[in-house]
């Protein structure tokens, strides 16, 4: 058991992330190692300096998942003929406190905890046979490593009709990679202030364009020599990127034409809909040419900072 833990059982939901926010959890664990498909390692940087809100705020899978936690707990007790209980408090690591763990349940009269999930029907086949997914796995092991317990248990309602439990045992190899890259997370990007590698996710790019919002005119710089390749990389992408969008339009087209009037079409595994949408805008030209004053008071300047590659000849 972990020595140091913090009592949990009188915080709000937003108390809790913000304690969370402390340090790294065992939800953060698979994204440090890059294993989360939905969160990059940057977007965990800007959550865990302050810059950015904890995500879970406002994620509405996040928090019925919470909501169904009890139900999935109440399931495995039936299926297994185990107990288990809350824990109530948030554990950290005996040596570094900023590792940190929040197990569902204990299991009683084990050195085991339960972990409870809640899956779409659609992620079905990441929980076949003996498979979890690695970033559920990984965030067992972080909690069997901070809580010192020798076995794990995790259970998931899948599509809200498919009940699957499974047992993983301890493995001490995989923990020590796990808290190293975690160590190195906090002290070196955290702590330090240095920001993981830049990605292309929407968080990357807002930092950018928040961080570096005004040029300097005329400013020129000369840029190391491998970004010759990654310019170069970037041009190819962009024409991968209009060749994509083309098939897509194709496709597009041929079912439109297929749909003819009809709102919805459907096979037996997929339903297309074609719906008609209508919105109220503002004609600015015709604001300007009628209503000139009010135009002058509503009209704002922006300023943006526009990002393009020319090929020197």
């Amino acid at each position: 058991m972990a020595k140091n833990a913090v009592s949990t059982l009188s915080m709000s939901r937003y108390e809790w992330l913000m304690e969370r926010a402390k340090g790294i959890g065992g939800s953060d664990a698979g994204t440090i190692l890059g294993l989360n498909k939905y969160r990059t390692a940057f977007e965990l940087w800007l959550e865990k300096t302050g810059q950015v809100d904890p995500i879970e705020l406002d994620n509405e899978a996040i928090y019925w998942g919470n909501e169904m936690e009890n139900v999935v707990a109440k399931e495995f007790e039936k299926r297994t003929g185990k107990k288990v209980r809350r824990t109530n408090f948030m554990f950290s690591h005996p040596e570094y406190a900023f590792i940190k763990a929040n197990v569902d349940r204990l299991v009683v009269g084990e050195s085991a905890v339960l972990e409870c999930k809640t899956a779409s029907a659609y992620l079905a086949k990441e929980w076949e046979g003996e498979e979890i997914p690695a970033t559920y796995l990984i965030q067992l092991q972080h909690y069997l490593g901070v809580t010192g317990k020798e076995k794990g248990y995790i259970a998931v309602l899948i599509g809200g009709n498919r009940f699957i439990w499974k047992e993983v045992e301890r493995d001490e190899e995989l923990i020590k990679i796990i808290f190293d890259a975690e160590i190195h997370f906090w002290t070196y990007h955290v702590q330090q202030g240095h920001a993981p590698e830049l990605d292309g996710s929407s968080a990357a790019e807002q930092y950018l364009k928040e961080k570096y919002a005004q040029a300097e005119k005329d400013k020129e710089i000369v840029l190391p020599g491998e970004y010759k390749d990654l310019i170069a990389h970037y041009e190819q992408v962009k024409q991968d990127e209009k060749l994509l969008k083309m098939a897509k339009t194709e496709i597009e087209n041929k079912i439109k034409a297929e749909l003819k009037d009809a709102e919805t079409g459907l096979t037996d595994t997929f339903m297309v809909t074609w719906k008609n949408q209508f919105q109220n805008r503002v004609d600015s030209k015709v604001l300007k040419e009628q209503f000139p004053d009010i135009y002058k008071q509503v009209i704002k300047e922006t300023s943006f900072r526009k990002f393009a590659v020319k090929e020197l000849k």
